[in-house]
């Protein structure tokens, strides 16, 4: 892919990694759209699966807190890491980049709990490291609503894309007559729930 497409926010699958960031049970009663979040993060996951993208998992002090939610099946994750830093670029996150798609890894599409801190994080770490960053505003959330807005603003501030899931799969599809389109197709079916972001965003 030519370099101003990528720098625009064009995705090459074949150089994309998906990174789900700490959806866990203990989260469950506090995050703002919790459910909804996890029904696009369910998406995503599936997309992953289909599309053949690597997806990197980590949990946030899962003695604590728990496990990655039992709606998202994780199974076929690339790596399922537990952590007590809040980024998720710890040391064995940092060793898969240098292989990850072939160790030509373009852009991360990023997404989970919370925006504002371990999102935001690992947004940073990545952006350092001369990764296009993709953050799923509909699969991204915290429990506080300021935290949550004000966090994607800084995310597009420091150079994020701030995104949709339905975005990222379209750019992720690329043509209708992709080979994979009938099995992705079920899953855009319907639109994605609503997760607050039309109301923060009108609050901007």
């Amino acid at each position: 892919m030519a370099p101003l497409l990528k720098d625009l926010g064009l995705l090459n699958p074949s150089r994309t990694a998906f990174f789900m960031c700490d959806i866990q049970e203990k989260f469950r009663p506090a995050m703002l759209y919790f459910e909804e979040v996890v029904a696009v993060a369910k998406k995503m996951v599936e997309v992953s699966k289909v599309m053949n993208i690597p997806l990197v998992v980590t949990e946030q002090y899962p003695r604590g807190l728990g496990s990655t939610v039992s709606e998202l099946d994780v199974s076929k994750a690339l790596v399922v890491i537990p952590k007590t830093k809040f980024s998720m670029i710890v040391p064995e996150v940092e060793r898969l980049l240098q292989s990850l798609c072939d160790g030509v890894l373009e852009s991360v599409v990023l997404y989970g709990i919370e925006t504002h801190i371990c999102v935001e994080q690992t947004a940073i770490y990545l952006l350092a490291k001369n990764l296009k960053v993709h953050v799923i505003a509909d699969a991204t959330t915290s429990r506080n609503p300021a935290d949550r807005m004000f966090a994607f603003e800084r995310l597009r501030q420091i150079g994020c894309f701030v995104t949709t899931s339905e975005t990222i799969i379209f750019k992720i599809l690329g043509d209708k007559d992709h080979p994979k389109f009938a099995e992705i197709r079920p899953l855009v079916k319907d639109p994605s729930p609503n997760t607050g972001l039309v109301v923060s965003m009108s609050k901007m």
